[in-house]
């Protein structure tokens, strides 16, 4: 028999369900290669929201394998369709790719979408790697 309190239970239950499979923004750091001097870093970005990003900057920090900060790049990565896999790619200049022991996702420098800046977009990442390096957020 069902009473109003395990109906009750139930719906909450169904909400935070929802909750849960809010829509996210994957980044994958999916590769690194050597290329004359510098390492280039190729990002696979699954935009599984409904928004379209026209500005997507992020503040990325690579660290050594001992944790010493070896670079800190601003990465712009849009613009971003909605609901699409995008891949792009950036450069770290005079660094080797074998150095990089992580990458920090530090902060969204700037996000926006066709209605203007958003202050929602860090929050929306995941981030995770393919490559030696750890990526975080």
């Amino acid at each position: 028999m069902i009473t109003s309190r395990t109906f009750a239970l139930s719906l909450s239950l169904l909400a935070f369900g929802a909750e849960a499979q809010e829509a996210r923004l994957g980044i994958e750091l999916n590769r690194f290669d050597d290329q004359n001097g510098a390492c280039q870093a190729s990002l696979v970005l699954e935009n599984g929201t409904e928004t379209a990003f026209q500005q997507l900057v992020l503040d990325l920090v690579m660290f050594d394998a001992d944790g010493v900060i070896l670079r800190r790049l601003a990465v712009d990565m849009a613009p971003l369709r909605a609901g699409r896999m995008t891949v792009k790619a950036f450069a770290a200049d005079g660094i080797a790719c074998e150095t990089i022991g992580r990458v920090l996702l530090n902060d969204v420098l700037s996000c926006a979408d066709a209605a203007g800046p958003t202050e929602r977009c860090f929050d929306l990442i995941d981030t995770r790697s393919r490559t030696h390096a750890e990526f975080l957020n």
